[in-house]
């Protein structure tokens, strides 16, 4: 994975996703693409302010992601990687999406547990990214500021679509991987076998163990964690939204509470 892109917003989690993402370059010598977005929302003010309130609302805002620009681009420079920056004004999932046409991985934050009442809160668009991006997401819980490639990992497999695009696309980090579990909950999954991901995998030339980790009585991501945290794995690796994006808001899905609720980092794509 040689092109990083980087979702760059003055929130509590930038340092986490700004340092995991150099760990990341410098190991695979990949380059960091920077995209900072001022979303629209953010000009709204009072509609009695009239004109000037606004202006000037515009010019604070522009001034402040001024001043992040300026501090992120001397950790990078420090960090003597390769990286460029892209600043935008508009909607911020629209501009990711386009900016991710040659990006191998796309690079954000695990949303906070609670409704985001600030500019400080993570933003929600993990969902609303992975399900339209055409590289990968990589969600960084809070805290993970490194991920050792040479450690572990775990791909969730459900003999889906999703699953095996995930694992294809996930392949440039597995080959680093010293080890690589594949879990499948239920073993009465529709679709691919886990034997032949397995198959597949092999014929990469990595070497893999399979699971089935029954869930005896718990929820499919309850049952992925704990599978993942006795496994020791460093990410996880999954497809997201095999139901409909509506049917998991509403009801609730595998992807929905990973995104909520996941401890470690995720390879997600839809």
């Amino acid at each position: 994975m040689k092109n990083l892109l980087l979702h760059i917003h003055d929130d509590d989690d930038l340092p986490t996703r700004l340092a995991l993402a150099v760990d990341l370059a410098r190991q695979m010598g990949s380059h960091i693409a920077c995209v900072q977005v001022t979303p629209v929302e953010a000009y709204a003010s009072d509609p009695y302010g009239g004109m000037l309130g606004m202006a000037a609302l515009i010019d604070t805002i522009h001034d402040q992601d001024k001043a992040l620009r300026l501090a992120t681009e001397a950790q990078l420079q420090a960090a003597d990687i390769s990286w460029d920056w892209h600043s935008f004004d508009g909607n911020v999932v629209e501009n990711l999406i386009d900016r991710s046409l040659l990006a191998d991985v796309l690079i954000v934050s695990q949303p906070g547990q609670t409704v985001r009442r600030t500019r400080r809160q993570p933003m929600a668009i993990v969902g609303d990214l992975v399900i339209h991006v055409p590289c990968p997401v990589l969600m960084v819980p809070q805290g993970c500021e490194a991920l050792d490639l040479a450690g572990p990992a775990m791909i969730a497999w459900n003999g889906s679509a999703e699953a095996a695009h995930a694992m294809r696309l996930g392949l440039p980090l597995l080959r680093r991987a010293s080890a690589v579990h594949l879990v499948e909950v239920s073993d009465d999954a529709p679709g691919l076998s886990a034997h032949e991901a397995r198959t597949w995998l092999t014929r990469h030339g990595i070497a893999v163990d399979l699971h089935e980790w029954p869930a005896k009585g718990r929820r499919v991501s309850v049952a992925l964690q704990h599978a993942a945290a006795e496994l020791s794995a460093h990410y996880l690796v999954m497809g997201a939204y095999g139901h409909s994006r509506l049917r998991e808001t509403v009801l609730g899905g595998v992807t929905k509470e990973l995104i909520a609720s996941a401890g470690l980092p995720m390879l997600m794509a839809h």
